[in-house]
Formats: structure tokens, C-alpha cells, sequence
């Protein structure tokens, strides 16, 4: 990570979110390398020595790197723990690809889709993201099934109880 950017900081908590501070000299870099100072930036980097891909977010008007259990270990129960993290803009495509056996099924079945085409993207995305990760073709099977369910008001996916 020839571009990245290191420092140290303290986890604190807000409600039950763990986040460091990243330092403004870091920020403004990272804003001029992003080539805006609004909305979600991607990055990557280390946490102690640890790979990560990360979103910094505003919120409550400071910018937060919120550390979550997947970047470190029961970051919940650390806060007050000083942690080295190296931070970088990160250029690489997010984009999720639907799955084709569900692009299939919706549109197989218009009231399935419809709904689905309604929801909000960060719902359409939810559902997409979990299918996208499914690693057996039986278990996306199953699941393409239960979703187009569930967009028809049968049942619950992801948590959910109705689109």
C-alpha cells in the first residue's frame, strides 16, 4: 500500500458503534484524492497489521472510521485500546453484481420484480448482497426462491418481515 497513510488512534464508541477519529491532515488528503468532501468514501488499509475495506462516513458532523468486528476482533469490548491503522482511498469497483439465477427469477415472475423494483436501493442491495455471497448453487437456489417469496409477501428474508 505504496499511498497509504498511518496513525494511531484510540477506539471510542457511539452507541454501539466502535470508530477512531482519523486525524484532519489524513482527511484532507484522502478528500483530494476522492475529489469530494461529501457522501460515503471508500478506503482500505490495515488495522494492526490486519487488512480491511472500509466506508469513511460523516455523521453527526465528524468523520468517522467506524471499526467493525470483521476489520477487528470484539472491537466492541475494545474501546479505549490504541490500535495502528493505515488508510488509503480505495479505487477498486464495490459494484455488486446481481446474481443471473435471480435476475431470472424476477423476471419470471412480474410481481416479484415489481416489487422488487420498488424497494429502496438500500433494500434491493441488501437482498442482492446476501445472494451474491452465497458460495453453493443449492444454497442460491434455495435463497432465489425465498426472496422472490418474500417480495410476494410470503414469509421473511434477511431479516426481514415484508419488502
Amino acid at each position: 500500500m505504496d499511498s497509504s497513510m498511518k496513525f494511531s488512534a484510540v477506539i471510542e464508541i457511539i452507541g454501539i458503534n466502535p470508530f477512531v477519529y482519523v486525524p484532519d491532515a489524513i482527511l484532507e488528503l484522502i478528500f483530494q484524492q476522492a475529489g469530494k468532501r461529501k457522501g460515503p468514501i471508500p478506503i482500505r488499509g490495515l488495522i494492526n497489521g490486519q487488512p480491511y475495506r472500509q466506508t469513511l462516513v460523516k455523521y453527526g458532523g465528524a468523520w468517522r472510521l467506524y471499526i467493525n468486528t470483521r476489520m477487528l476482533k470484539d472491537s466492541p469490548n475494545r474501546v479505549g485500546e490504541l490500535i495502528e491503522i493505515s488508510i488509503e482511498l480505495d479505487r477498486e469497483s464495490r459494484e455488486i453484481e446481481m446474481p443471473t439465477k435471480f435476475r431470472e427469477a424476477l423476471a419470471a415472475d412480474s410481481q416479484a420484480k415489481s416489487v422488487f423494483e420498488q424497494l429502496p436501493p438500500s433494500r434491493a442491495l441488501e437482498i442482492v448482497r446476501y445472494l451474491a455471497q452465497l458460495k453453493t448453487e443449492e444454497s442460491l437456489d434455495r435463497n432465489v426462491k425465498r426472496a422472490i417469496d418474500f417480495l410476494k409477501g410470503n414469509g421473511r428474508f434477511v431479516g426481514r418481515d415484508k419488502p
